[in-house]
């Protein structure tokens, strides 16, 4: 049995920007006990030339994070985590910097999640699939109406 969906559609102030469609290239990348997960994978997009890279898929575990939580008064409001955690999510876009985010399992099974500022130490493994935008490039530009550099979308 089908059902009918009566859902508007929401009305859009500005224009949506342009689409960018590319190609894509997969990279499988696996890290060790006592690596850094955000350093190693901007090393690896950097010595690999990726120029529009990004995360499909982390599992993995680790023995601390810093990590922000959304809407703090600075950039710089930051909580440091010294546990033992499962990786139950990590995505983002790793082009001209990073800008990842983090969902974390506890050992009591609750969650903690944020802005991947880093120290994200790897405690048994970090198997993480990356996705490569071939005809893209990610930069980052300074947006006014957020006060942070954000993803600007380029072909190559």
């Amino acid at each position: 049995m089908t059902e009918k969906c009566d859902a508007k559609k929401p009305r859009m102030e500005e224009n949506l920007p342009a689409l960018q469609t590319s190609n894509l290239r997969v990279h499988c990348v696996r890290l060790e006990p006592g690596m850094e997960i955000k350093s190693a994978l901007l090393r690896y997009a950097e010595e690999n030339n990726l120029r529009a890279p990004f995360i499909m898929t982390c599992v993995g575990s680790v023995t601390k994070a810093t990590i922000r939580y959304a809407a703090q008064v600075t950039a710089d409001s930051t909580v440091d985590l010294n546990e033992k955690m499962e990786i139950c999510s990590l995505v983002g876009t790793l082009g001209a910097g990073a800008h990842l985010h983090i969902v974390l399992g506890r050992e009591d099974g609750s969650t903690i999640s944020g802005h991947a500022i880093g120290n994200l130490e790897v405690f048994t493994t970090a198997e993480i699939v990356l996705g490569e935008c071939t005809d893209l490039v990610f930069n980052r530009t300074f947006d006014s109406r957020t006060g942070f550099p954000e993803l600007d979308i380029q072909k190559r």
